[in-house]
Formats: structure tokens, sequence, C-alpha cells
């Protein structure tokens, strides 16, 4: 068993010779040293078959090889991590002593996230707070706390992406949120009344893809809950967005509409910022532009949020924020803004 113990310090020290990267290092480690079978391990196990005598005796010198051996794949290991910082050390480096560096390319901002931040500080302006919700949403939250119960009819309007086994049978449905407006009753619950507060996010709807629609996309939602809010403090904040996105000439026209979370509602249109109420392709002639809908929160949406609706009320509104970058930067395909194309990006 002495010849087999030098046998394998030969083997270790040639092999070791080869070694010239630490994962190499680690193979030979493995190789020698492994608890399962190295061969180290192996040699050790023989020593139960030996008589007492001879087993003090082989378990000396084999303690006494394997150290050897250990502090021998140390010293390589330092050795191999030396090399590797000094090559670190001449292929990577800054000169402190150059004024400035070069600068290469630098991103872009999406157009998403320029109209976002802009809205965004515009509304903390007003003294709104910016919320963020859970793309994957309860079919509770997203539904029905909306006023839109599992029997409604506006569910037919959103077709939706239920998660595999979660689906609207199942006893825990959830949903990518096919709408913002789930933050409405979050926001209620999480910070009480009164509230001022916007959400913009992501949305998902499982749509036929073509220039105007698409199965990802961006909205932002505005929640406003206090005592006596009617309906002139919605216009008036909905018209103040309107100026600022498209000039202190825009007019706002509200025209009764159904949306199953407020009573009553309207849909938003303001004068084309292009044609400026003439008429041109980008209104379709009309002189109008859709942008929001909204109404007054409905009180079923106020009782959700555990909120009384005899004693507050509110107004909601929704903005498509995809359809104000389309409408602000004249992109003719919904497409452009998923594709990640940086040419497309560069002109932003």
């Amino acid at each position: 068993m002495d010849e087999q113990l030098q046998k394998i310090k030969q083997d270790f020290l040639q092999d070791l010779k080869t070694v010239k990267d630490n994962l190499q290092l680690e193979e030979l480690e493995q190789k020698f040293f492994s608890r399962r079978s190295g061969e180290m391990t192996e040699i050790m196990k023989k020593l139960k078959d030996l008589s007492v005598d001879a087993r003090k005796k082989f378990g000396k010198l084999a303690n006494e090889v394997k150290k050897e051996l250990e502090d021998i794949l140390i010293e390589k290991q330092i050795e191999l991590n030396n090399q590797l910082v000094n090559k670190i050390a001449d292929t990577e480096w800054i000169d402190i002593t150059q004024p400035k560096l070069p600068v290469k390319d630098r991103g872009h901002l999406h157009p998403n996230t320029i109209i976002q931040n802009d809205l965004e500080d515009f509304f903390t302006s007003m003294g709104f707070l910016v919320l963020d919700g859970p793309e994957l949403e309860s079919d509770y939250y997203n539904f029905t706390a909306v006023n839109i119960p599992p029997t409604h009819p506006a569910r037919d309007m959103q077709d939706t992406f239920y998660i595999k086994d979660h689906g609207p049978d199942s006893d825990s449905p959830w949903v990518m949120r096919t709408q913002t407006s789930p933050m409405q009753v979050r926001a209620m619950q999480k910070h009480g009344v009164p509230i001022r507060a916007i959400i913009p996010g992501r949305c998902f709807r499982n749509e036929a893809t073509d220039v105007r629609h698409e199965h990802t996309f961006y909205q932002l939602e505005g929640i406003v809950i206090d005592k006596n809010i009617n309906f002139s403090h919605m216009k008036g904040v909905l018209e103040a967005v309107a100026k600022h996105l498209y000039g202190n000439e825009t007019v706002v026209r509200l025209r009764p509409k159904f949306y199953p979370f407020v009573e009553p509602g309207v849909n938003g249109e303001v004068t084309c910022f292009l044609c400026k109420g003439a008429g041109c392709r980008v209104c379709k002639n009309t002189g109008w532009l859709e942008i929001f809908g909204a109404g007054m929160v409905h009180p079923n949406v106020l009782r959700e949020g555990g909120v009384d609706p005899e004693k507050y009320q509110g107004f909601a509104f929704g903005f498509g924020l995809t359809r104000l970058v389309m409408l602000k930067y004249g992109i003719d395909d919904i497409r452009n803004l998923q594709n990640g194309d940086i040419r497309f990006l560069k002109q932003f």
C-alpha cells in the first residue's frame, strides 16, 4: 500500500504540470480528493482491512502525503489567481489623468417612458400620488372589484390572458391585467380616503395584432376620492391635462359612454393638435381625437374599497398611454413600440 500511496503522489504531481487555469485545478482536486471517488479517499478506505499496528503506521503516512499534496494544491491556486490578476491589470485599466473619457453611443428613452415621465411630473405637481400595481392580477381585482362580476357582458369586451390552471372557472382565477383599473380598489384599501393618485402601467389583452392593436400596451389610470367631489372637478382636471399635452387652445369634448366602473361615464375627445379642429388624416377629418375615458366612480367600486358612497364621491379617468405616444409623435404602427428596433428608438 505504500507503493500505491507513492504512485498517487507521482500521478498528482504529473497532472499538476498540465493545469493551466482554476477549472482544471478544480478537476484535479476532485480526481484525488473527492469524498466520493477521489484516489486519496479510496486508499484511506482500505485502512479498515489492516491490523492495528499497520493501520497506525500507514494512516500516519497517508495523512502526511495528503497534507503535502493539499499544500501544493493551495500554492498552485495562489499562483493561478496571481496570474489572473496580472492579466486583468494588463488589459483593463483606467488612466485617471485623462481629463475626459471618450463618449460612446448612449441609449435612448423609449417614447412611452418620455410621455409617462412627463405626465407623472404634471400630476405630482397637482398633488397626485404615483402608484404601481401588479401585472399578474386576481380575477377579483381585475373585474369583480370594479363592478364587472362574472356574468357581466363587459367581460366579453376584454379577451383575457388567463393563467394555466387558474382560468375563470377555477377556485383561484388569475389574469394578466387587462387594465390599470384594479388599482382603484387597491389604492382605497391601502391608503384610505381622501386620495388623489395616478397609476401608469402595462396591460395585456388577447388582441389580433395590427397597426392599431397590440396584445401589450400601456395605460395611465387616475382616481380622486374625497367629500363633495362632482363632475366639474373631473372636467377641470382633464382639461388641464389636455392643454398640457396639446397646447392652451385645446378644447375638451365629453360625450356619454358606458363604463362598468363609473356612473355616469364619458368618452373624452380633444381638438386635433395637428389641424386645430379643421380635419386631417390624424383625426380622420373629424377635428377631434379620442384620448380618454372617465366618469364618477361607481358606488359599488367605492364599497369594494371600503369607502362609504354616502360620505365620499370621486371620479376616475384612463388614458391610453400608448395612444397618446402615437398621437404625440405621429407613429402610425403600434407594433413599432414593441419591436425593440434601435433605429426606431433613436428618433426620440
